[in-house]
């Protein structure tokens, strides 16, 4: 097994570079490699049993090993491995799947775009939205708004949309007619504001914006209804219905990137239906295959589509991948075993409360700030002095300090400069919430008394 793990490791730093990594820092280090999962469990090749308190990315939202979307996999792959959604050909899986996704998805958000990822879903959306308004003599509504440190991938479309600076400095970004306002962070600027007033300050940062650059430029707003890799930002309540307030005064499209938060991830089926809001337009990706296999959608309401259909000609997009039938097999699985195990339900009703109990009680912690969360997404704000709403002058390395003890102590958190971050499998259980929580308390002990603080 040694031999193995370490010939794995020479490999892996010789030919394979790693998304969002100092690779050659990494190359010295040494990676993890993970070799087998079942339910909220991962084993890495040195025999460590670790709680996946992160979900893969996001993503695992019913767990590992679910022989059922490997036997789809296999069944679809002997039957039609592939084939395109070009030249007026389909295959039935994709057909159904976007059907699925209509039923499934608010309002009128009927119409479904296959794409391989999150990112490209979002690159597609940015094409689709100008070439809405085109085809309208509206060619000059073009500007789309985001925020900063916001995340919509990283392709040049998808990371111009974003907001983050570090990933602009990488390859001339952002592309022209983007534009970003600041996000909803309580904690860093909330000040006296009680939250309802907090909200609506926020989204009055996207109508001064439109304003400034005029209604008839702006096509769309983007954003996800919770702010995932930046640190978990959770707005509140009413930050969304005012956005959509305003989207629909000035006639802006409204885009709910929901890759992270959609299929559950909230107690929810969207973050849409936990805010209380309705996009015009809606990236999926992410929980629809629960990560089993790639996959992303954008979602269209009735109105985008009948003018993309009617007034656009042809539809100069695509991915030779686009609607792949045993990806659409996959995530029809995964819908039907998120739907038949009730396994979102459960979240809304039973252990999302009784996570939020665990995860708010180790806000309680000397080292954090500020506990959020938001059915099974959330975060620990790690921060010098309890009694201040300030940062650790160094961000970053505390979080990631934390993040290697958890690691030692057998969970997987997630690190955002240090906010440490919470999105387990949605199946995960009481009894291994429990496990998640105590370990959680005790890398939170075992950092601070690293940092030469009390732990009370």
């Amino acid at each position: 097994m040694e031999n193995t793990h370490t010939t794995l490791q020479q490999l892996d730093a010789a030919h394979h570079l790693h998304p969002f990594n100092d690779n050659a820092a990494l190359a010295r280090k040494g990676t993890r490699i993970l070799t087998r999962g079942e339910g909220c469990y991962v084993w890495d090749s040195e025999g460590n049993q670790l709680l996946d308190a992160f979900a893969g990315l996001w993503c695992v939202n019913i767990g590992y090993g679910r022989r059922e979307l490997g036997e789809v996999a296999s069944k679809q792959m002997t039957q039609l491995a592939y084939y395109n959604s070009f030249f007026g050909c389909t295959t039935e899986p994709t057909v159904r799947l976007a059907a699925k996704l209509a039923e499934l998805c608010p309002g009128d958000l009927n119409h479904a775009f296959f794409s391989n990822s999150g990112s490209e879903a979002n690159d597609t959306i940015l094409r689709m939205v100008r070439h809405f308004w085109a085809v309208q003599d509206q060619p000059q509504k073009n500007i789309v708004i985001g925020r900063h440190n916001g995340y919509h991938g990283s392709t040049v479309a998808g990371a111009s949309l974003g907001g983050m600076k570090g990933m602009h400095k990488q390859g001339g970004l952002p592309i022209p007619d983007i534009h970003h306002i600041d996000p909803p962070f309580w904690f860093a600027d909330g000040g006296d504001m009680d939250e309802e007033t907090y909200g609506r300050h926020c989204a009055q940062r996207l109508e001064d914006k439109i304003l400034e650059l005029g209604a008839h430029r702006v096509a769309a707003f983007i954003g996800e209804p919770i702010m995932g890799a930046i640190g978990v930002y959770i707005p509140p309540k009413n930050y969304w219905k005012e956005i959509e307030r305003i989207c629909r005064k000035h006639d802006v499209l409204l885009i709910a990137d929901e890759v992270i938060c959609g299929f559950g991830r909230t107690g929810e089926w969207f973050a849409a239906d936990y805010f209380g809001f309705q996009p015009d337009i809606m990236t999926l990706a992410k929980g629809i295959t629960s990560g089993y296999i790639p996959l992303g959608a954008a979602m269209f309401n009735d109105r985008v589509a009948n003018v993309l259909n009617h007034k656009g000609g042809e539809l100069a997009h695509g991915y030779t991948y686009s609607g792949h039938p045993v990806c659409a097999a996959v995530a029809l699985e995964n819908l039907r075993i998120l739907q038949e195990e009730k396994i979102v339900d459960t979240c809304r009703d039973d252990t999302g409360p009784y996570l939020a109990q665990k995860w708010k009680a180790l806000g309680e912690h000397p080292l954090v700030g500020e506990a959020r969360i938001a059915g099974m997404v959330g975060a620990l704000e790690l921060v010098p002095d309890k009694s201040r709403r300030e940062f650790f002058p160094d961000r970053g390395r505390v979080g990631q300090l934390c993040r290697d003890i958890a690691l030692r102590n057998g969970l997987i958190l997630r690190a955002t400069y240090d906010s440490m971050l919470l999105s387990p499998p949605l199946v995960i259980s009481r009894a291994q919430i429990d496990e998640l929580a105590e370990k959680a308390w005790k890398s939170l002990d075992q950092t601070a008394r690293e940092l030469g603080m009390a732990t009370g």
